[in-house]
């Protein structure tokens, strides 16, 4: 849930900002740093205070998340609301990460977009910022609600949506070759991005419980890069249009 913001943030960045556009790379840079900022404050502000680590409840189970459903009803007829944060901080230190992005993306990124997003409409300039009006809000909301089911699934998640948006990347900036690849430094920015995904959620997935069992699946990390500019060629739209024009 802490990834999520930065990576909607250099999606949006990267989605809103044009291929003429030399902003970008800052506003990459700049998304970056409000995370990590944020990320430090929520841990210093957390408990014990002015440290960077935190002092958490081990989850036992899925229902440590949603201790509000579990009020106790004497006699069935009156419910106490007396339940705490069983996860503490883990429920809650989220929303607090959230809220100081928010702020520190309010106090930066306008500043930054008026200044050097010359390449880019006076419109289009704050497009990436709206969009994070639109998904933290949405973020919070899914945080509030599954907390407890992303706590269990966040691996597979990671893994599939990586895999799911490398993909649509590849396919939007018609990527069918390594050549194609290599052209812009910003591709292999992304690549390598995905990567590191794909990585964290293997790691995420095995915890490298046995190093000579489970690092050898970092191995895995190019493959579906390399399976995509292998297969490319042949789910080209043309070509299947054009062999079945000719009765191949």
């Amino acid at each position: 849930m802490a990834m999520l913001p930065l990576i909607l943030h250099w999606f949006f960045i990267e989605w809103y900002s044009g291929k003429k556009s030399s902003s970008a790379l800052f506003q990459h840079a700049t998304a970056l740093f409000e995370c990590s900022a944020a990320a430090i404050v929520t841990l210093l502000v957390s408990d014990p205070m002015g440290v960077l680590h935190i002092q958490s409840c081990r989850v036992e189970m899925l229902s440590d998340w949603y201790t509000m459903l579990y009020n106790p009803s004497p006699d069935y007829v009156t419910t106490l609301h007396c339940t705490q944060e069983a996860v503490y901080p883990l429920y809650t230190i989220v929303f607090i990460y959230y809220a100081f992005c928010l702020v520190l993306m309010m106090l930066l990124r306008p500043l930054l977009v008026k200044k050097i997003a010359c390449g880019l409409g006076k419109s289009d300039r704050f497009k990436s910022i709206y969009a994070a009006l639109y998904f933290f809000p949405i973020l919070t909301l899914l945080q509030a609600v599954g907390g407890g089911l992303l706590y269990y699934a966040f691996p597979y998640i990671i893994l599939v949506l990586s895999l799911v948006t490398l993909a649509v990347y590849m396919s939007a900036s018609e990527i069918e070759s390594f050549k194609d690849l290599l052209v812009r430094k910003k591709r292999l920015i992304v690549l390598f991005s995905h990567w590191l995904l794909h990585a964290y959620g293997i790691i995420s997935i095995s915890r490298v419980e046995k190093l000579e069992r489970d690092l050898p699946l970092l191995a895995l990390v190019p493959t579906p890069a390399l399976f995509y500019l292998l297969t490319a060629k042949f789910t080209e739209p043309s070509r299947i249009l054009s062999e079945g024009a000719n009765g191949h």
